[in-house]
């Protein structure tokens, strides 16, 4: 089993900043692919980022040049550096992993067997 454990959600105003981390414990070596989806309220979870164990990333088009995904490899933990946020990212965030990556489908919930519990991002105006 891999357990997940976000944490460094709080609540910001319009074009701060938050990071994110993800503490991964348990069997990791089954870690090939870790994610970061976002939940708000009546929505879909949707996929953020993802990131391989290669270190390739991929990104949501909305959080493109603002959100930056990382990982160590050494302590077992995920990152999302969150920048110039907007009320629109308002949502809680869910950390996510799988012994394989899809490439194809990175941002749907399917493709990861991990999950943490999440941690909330408010954003106000």
């Amino acid at each position: 089993q891999v357990q997940l454990v976000e944490s460094g959600g709080g609540s910001v105003q319009a074009g701060g900043s938050l990071r994110l981390s993800c503490a991964a414990s348990g069997y990791t070596n089954r870690v090939s692919c870790m994610g970061w989806f976002r939940q708000a309220p009546g929505k879909e979870r949707e996929g953020v980022a993802a990131i391989d164990s290669d270190g390739t990333t991929s990104y949501a088009d909305s959080v493109k040049g603002r959100f930056t995904i990382s990982k160590d490899n050494a302590k077992n933990t995920l990152y999302l550096q969150l920048n110039s946020l907007k009320p629109e990212d308002t949502a809680m965030y869910y950390c996510a992993a799988d012994g394989d990556c899809y490439y194809s489908s990175w941002y749907s919930v399917v493709a990861f067997g991990y999950w943490g519990q999440g941690t909330q991002v408010t954003v106000s105006s």
